[in-house]
């Protein structure tokens, strides 16, 4: 009998049980993700029959201005979120691990634009950056304006107010992995830095960020991959407007694909920002592997 296995069993049964997530795997990634690749040689638009054109969608892709743009636009998207979703959180989360009243109720509230439809945020948004919105409102009655802006008409404040949008909504996700990381800190190591008088700043320096570093890593990717392929919030905002200063590759992709029916050209950009995914995940790791401190 092999080592390890129960009497009587047989040596198929584990995978019978692995086969339901392998078929879902295999159903909604793997074969997506192969027809993805194949349509990006090809020329075509769901009338017609394709044709391979082998390379041509991405020599388009260099001399795509639009791309670029668009690009330049997701990597924007990214850095503004960075202090919304990677920063901040971990503060709070610091701030909801203290036993204080209310502090459960608190954590729920906090955690409910999470579990919220992103069209209904978005559409609730609009009316605090409309012209005579809330936001607006605040600003010109505080004296911080002369005039009210129209934030998401304009080229210079529609991508920081869909920023903000996105962060406000995801806060309470990367607060809820951070807490979960804040568990494990054994409580004597603060109680240790209290007796030899280390002050709130030096705990949170020297014990809470560097035990977090793991779960700050996960926080950085997740945040990447959703910056990348921030769609939904365009989409019903600002649709990649004023004049693309919102136009992200999520939503260039979904554009070329289902407005212009470009779907080899849009597998193409979908391939080219799944390498660039990949790449910054890798490229996160390395930066934070062996960086662990054990308590």
């Amino acid at each position: 009998m092999a080592a390890g296995r129960i009497p009587g069993q047989r040596w198929y049964t584990p995978y019978l049980f692995a086969i339901p997530a392998l078929v879902l795997f295999g159903v909604f990634f793997a074969w997506p993700a192969i027809t993805a690749i194949q349509l990006s040689f090809l020329e075509y638009d769901v009338v017609s029959q394709p044709v391979f054109v082998g390379l041509e969608n991405f020599v388009t892709i260099v001399g795509d201005g639009r791309f670029w743009t668009a690009l330049l636009n997701s990597l924007l998207f990214l850095v503004g979120m960075f202090p919304l979703l990677v920063v901040i959180p971990l503060l709070l989360a610091v701030l909801v691990n203290q036993k204080l009243p209310g502090i459960r109720t608190f954590r729920m509230l906090y955690y409910l634009p999470v579990v919220t439809s992103m069209v209904a945020v978005g559409v609730a948004w609009e009316y605090v950056f409309h012209q005579q919105g809330v936001l607006n409102w605040l600003l010109t009655g505080a004296g911080i304006l002369d005039r009210p802006i129209q934030y998401l008409l304009d080229p210079f404040w529609a991508l920081p107010a869909l920023v903000l949008v996105e962060g406000w909504k995801s806060m309470g996700f990367y607060m809820m992995i951070y807490l979960a990381g804040l568990q494990t800190i054994p409580a004597n190591l603060y109680e240790a830095a209290r007796v030899d008088g280390a002050g709130a700043w030096h705990r949170l320096r020297h014990i809470t960020v560097p035990l977090m570093v793991p779960y700050i890593a996960v926080a950085v990717t997740v945040e990447m991959l959703d910056a990348m392929q921030a769609f939904t919030s365009i989409y019903v905002m600002t649709k990649g407007g004023p004049q693309d200063a919102t136009l992200t590759l999520g939503y260039y992709i979904w554009s070329a694909a289902f407005e212009h029916y470009e779907m080899g050209y849009a597998s193409a950009m979908g391939l080219v920002l799944w390498v660039l995914m990949i790449a910054m995940a890798i490229l996160n790791y390395r930066l934070t592997r062996g960086r662990t401190v054990m308590p």
